[in-house]
């Protein structure tokens, strides 16, 4: 009896950790700008021994999501958040944080606009001069918030950017 209980309460659990949706695992995530924000940041930091988090990432993003990449001349690389995760399964994983310095919010209705300055760097504590600013586009639809697209440029001695946008009061 007692084995049939402990298969049962078993069962249980695991149907329940099985079962658990998308919403139930990162709805907090996406209830707020802030939030959204914060998450955005988290999926991509780690060490080389946490697992990418993927399933997390996509559930961030709307579906038909963009994200472009400036070089330091202004020229645009856009993909789809799918391409973005091919170079990083096909790789070993290394420490990697993206630290936000500085965000900035525009919220009008169910769009949103966000300014955030960052750093990367390989070790949490120890800060680089590796910086950049993403200009992040969101909508609210459903009861919460998506990543449309984003637009990231690295800081580069042509483009203080980073550095105007730190300094701009």
């Amino acid at each position: 009896m007692k084995k049939t209980v402990l298969g049962f309460i078993g069962l249980f659990l695991c149907s329940a950790v099985i079962g658990q949706t998308l919403d139930d695992k990162y709805g907090k995530d996406v209830k707020s700008i802030d939030a959204i924000i914060d998450a955005y940041y988290d999926v991509i930091s780690g060490s080389s021994e946490d697992p990418w988090q993927f399933e997390r990432d996509k559930f961030l993003h709307s579906e038909n999501a963009v994200i472009i990449r400036l070089d330091d001349q202004g020229n645009a690389e856009f993909n789809s958040l799918e391409a973005e995760y091919i170079p990083m399964g096909l790789n070993p994983r290394e420490d990697l944080y993206e630290i936000e310095l500085k965000r900035e919010v525009r919220h009008f209705g169910n769009i949103a606009q966000v300014w955030s300055a960052f750093e990367i760097r390989t070790d949490r504590e120890v800060p680089t001069i590796t910086r950049g600013l993403n200009s992040i586009q969101l909508h609210f639809e459903n009861g919460r918030w998506y990543i449309d697209s984003w637009t990231a440029q690295m800081e580069s001695a042509d483009n203080p950017l980073v550095k105007e946008f730190l300094n701009d009061k």
